[in-house]
C-alpha cells in the first residue's frame, strides 16, 4: 500500500524532497519465518514507544508520522511518549478506544481460523471489509476490486498468519489513547474516508483532540465516496499531505496544486492573462513560505525545521 502510494505521480515532489522510513511490525513483513515460540510480541504501547529506537539508530532527530489503522495507533503512542521528536502526525482511520465486545468476538474467530487452518476465505473477507470497507458502497468498484484482488493474493502468498494472529492479538489488547491525546504536542491531521468501515472513531476521536488540543493544531480530512484513501484517492491525499507540510514550513519549494491549476492553459487552449510583473525592489523582498489551504485548513503557517517521514505498515487497520 505504502509502496503504491509513494510511486504515485502526486507525491514526486514530495519524494525529492524527503526521506521516508518505512517500519514494518515484527513479523509482518512479506514472506516473514515463524516468530519464535518463546517471543513475546509487543503491545501497542511498546511499539509506540520503541520508536524511538529506530530514530537513534538511524540518527534522525525529528519526523512528521504517517500511520494507516494500527499503524496511525503506534505512531500516535510515540508522538504522546517522545513529543520533542516529532513535528507532526498523519493519522489515517486511527482508533482511539479499546476493543468492543463485538470487535473482540469476530477477531477471537478470525485469530482461531489462523491458528487452525492458516489463511482462509471468511478471514480474508474480514480483513478486506476492515481495510477497504464495504466494496457494494464504492463509487469505483472496478478500480477497488483490482486493489482488493492484489491485497488478497498478499494475505494468501506473503502474510505469515501465525504471526499475523499475535499482530492482532496485540491490537485487541491495545489500551485506550482517546484520554490521553491531550499530550500531544505536535500537529495532528485526521485522515479517513466517508464509507470507511471505522469513519465513526475517527470522529469520535478527533472530537476528543478538539476538546483538549488547541483547535488550530489538529484538523480532520473526509474524502467523500471512499473507504479506503491511500487507494481510492492517492492524490487527494497527497494534495493534503502538501498542505499540511506547508502549513508547519516545510516543503516550500513543491508548487501548490491548486496554484499549478490556475496558472496553466485552460482547455481552450488559451493561455491565462499576464499579471502585472513586480518590480525590482518587490523582487529583492524576502519571500516566505506560503500555503493556499483547502477549507477545514485555516490556520497560519510556521517555519519549522524539516523533518523526515516515519510510516508504519500493520496488517489491521
Amino acid at each position: 500500500m505504502w509502496t503504491n502510494f509513494l510511486a504515485h505521480p502526486s507525491m514526486e515532489e514530495i519524494n525529492r524532497r524527503g526521506a521516508f522510513i518505512h517500519v514494518d511490525i515484527p513479523g509482518q513483513e512479506d514472506e516473514a519465518p515463524d516468530l519464535p515460540a518463546d517471543y513475546t510480541f509487543p503491545s501497542m504501547q511498546s511499539l509506540g514507544e520503541d520508536l524511538v529506537c529506530v530514530l537513534d539508530q538511524l540518527d534522525v532527530k525529528q519526523v512528521i508520522c504517517v500511520g494507516e489503522g494500527a499503524g496511525a495507533n503506534i505512531i500516535a503512542r510515540f508522538a504522546m511518549a517522545q513529543p520533542d521528536r516529532v513535528l507532526g502526525c498523519v493519522l489515517i482511520h486511527c482508533t482511539g478506544t479499546t476493543a468492543g465486545v463485538m470487535e473482540s468476538l469476530k477477531d477471537k474467530v478470525m485469530n482461531w481460523k489462523l491458528e487452525q487452518i492458516g489463511m482462509n476465505p471468511s478471514t480474508e473477507a474480514y480483513l478486506c471489509l476492515h481495510r477497504f470497507g464495504s466494496f457494494e458502497k464504492a463509487e469505483n468498484k472496478e478500480q477497488l476490486q483490482k486493489v482488493i484482488e492484489n491485497f488478497q493474493e498478499s494475505l494468501r502468498s506473503k502474510i505469515n498468519p501465525r504471526n499475523l494472529k499475535r499482530f492482532v492479538q496485540a491490537f485487541m489488547r491495545r489500551s485506550n489513547i482517546a484520554d490521553q491525546v491531550g499530550k500531544l504536542k505536535c500537529r495532528v491531521m485526521m485522515v479517513t474516508g466517508s464509507k470507511a468501515s471505522f469513519n465513526h472513531t475517527v470522529h469520535n476521536l478527533f472530537a476528543r483532540m478538539r476538546e483538549r488540543l488547541d483547535k488550530k493544531e489538529c484538523d480532520i480530512l473526509e474524502v467523500d465516496g471512499v473507504a479506503n484513501v491511500l487507494e481510492e484517492k492517492p492524490e487527494r491525499f497527497a494534495e493534503s499531505l502538501l498542505y499540511f507540510l506547508q502549513g508547519m514550513g516545510l516543503v516550500g519549494g513543491v508548487p501548490m496544486p491548486r496554484v499549478q491549476r490556475s496558472a496553466s492553459i485552460d482547455s481552450t487552449g488559451t493561455p491565462p492573462s499576464r499579471t502585472r510583473s513586480m518590480s525590482m525592489e518587490e523582487a529583492d523582498m524576502p519571500r516566505g513560505i506560503y500555503s493556499m489551504s483547502p477549507p477545514k485548513y485555516g490556520s497560519s503557517p510556521t517555519r519549522g525545521s524539516s523533518g523526515d517521514v516515519l510510516s508504519t505498515s500493520p496488517t489491521m487497520g
